[in-house]
């Protein structure tokens, strides 16, 4: 019998909501260190990977028992925000906004494998492409995108973007999809070029970027508008297939992290500021239900095993 939940970072609490995904009831509650921002869930679902970004630290968590497995620390953990994994490779790569830091771990030993710097500044959310070759850094201070050869450890390419990247996903039809705060703007890169083709109008200061399961549907919070934009990646515009906004829906306070369920039918949107998740019918573009959480609830995943 499979297990399905949400696993909900709280900043302001320092705990773990664990969730369930039909209900709302929140199962346990588990502490962590101070400031948990970003989740990852491993590949076979046995461990969450939490950054805990004003504390300094990642921490590991079974999924069996919810038990604390390891805190790691680095020098030049300042900030340790973004994380993305590199399934084919077993490996967890981190970004840390404050020294612009890029670290590569082992998923099983926990081991630092490479560390290296971006040269940008405020380097923040990472993303890795479907082939595992190359990752995309979104560096909110020096408004590009760093694209790094994986397999080398190489930075390629600076290219710029809009003012402020934050959110950042690889669409395997439509390209780099990057969320700039400042501009409200979504910007597409091209992967082949790594030049901005693209741009289409967003919320106000958009974080994040998701795409569902299926990848026919993005979904972009907007912070400060307090909705989601509904992105349409393979839109057609007058014969010119680009990303576009086709819809709004409105949600909570500051939403913030946002995770599709496995099926695509339904999205969780993380409320920073009303203390809720809202839960999306991604067909009928709506809001179907709140569900409580800690305070200031942002990083969010789906768990199933």
């Amino acid at each position: 019998m499979s297990t399905h939940q949400l696993v909900v970072l709280n900043k302001d609490d320092d705990t773990i909501s664990i969730i369930q995904p039909d209900t709302g009831e929140t199962t346990t509650v588990i502490e962590t260190a101070f400031n948990p921002h970003e989740v990852e869930v491993s590949p076979n679902g046995d461990r969450i990977f939490v950054t805990c970004s004003l504390g300094g630290k990642l921490q590991v968590f079974s999924t069996e028992d919810w038990e604390l497995e390891a805190t790691i620390e680095h020098e030049h953990f300042e900030f340790p925000h973004g994380l993305a994994i590199r399934e084919s490779a077993n490996e967890l790569w981190l970004v840390a906004t404050y020294s612009s830091m890029v670290f590569v771990i082992d998923l099983e030993t926990l081991d630092f494998l490479e560390v290296f710097p971006t040269h940008q500044d405020k380097s923040h959310m990472v993303a890795i492409d479907a082939a595992d070759r190359y990752a995309y850094i979104a560096n909110i201070g020096s408004d590009s995108v760093t694209v790094i050869d994986c397999e080398t450890r190489s930075v390629i390419a600076d290219p710029p973007v809009g003012e402020g990247p934050e959110g950042i996903a690889v669409h395997p039809d439509a390209g780099i999809l990057v969320a700039n705060q400042e501009d409200g703007m979504l910007s597409v890169l091209d992967p082949d070029s790594r030049t901005e083709v693209n741009k289409a109008l967003l919320g106000k200061i958009p974080i994040r970027t998701v795409i569902a399961p299926d990848g026919e549907t993005v979904f972009v919070p907007n912070r400060e508008s307090n909705d989601v934009s509904v992105i349409d990646p393979t839109f057609d515009r007058g014969g010119e297939i680009r990303p576009w906004e086709v819809a709004r829906i409105p949600v909570g306070i500051w939403p913030g992290g946002t995770v599709f369920s496995p099926d695509g039918t339904r999205a969780f949107v993380a409320n920073n500021k009303t203390n809720d998740v809202s839960v999306i019918d991604v067909e009928g573009r709506t809001e179907i239900d709140r569900f409580e959480t800690g305070t200031h609830p942002d990083g969010i995943a789906y768990f199933e095993r």
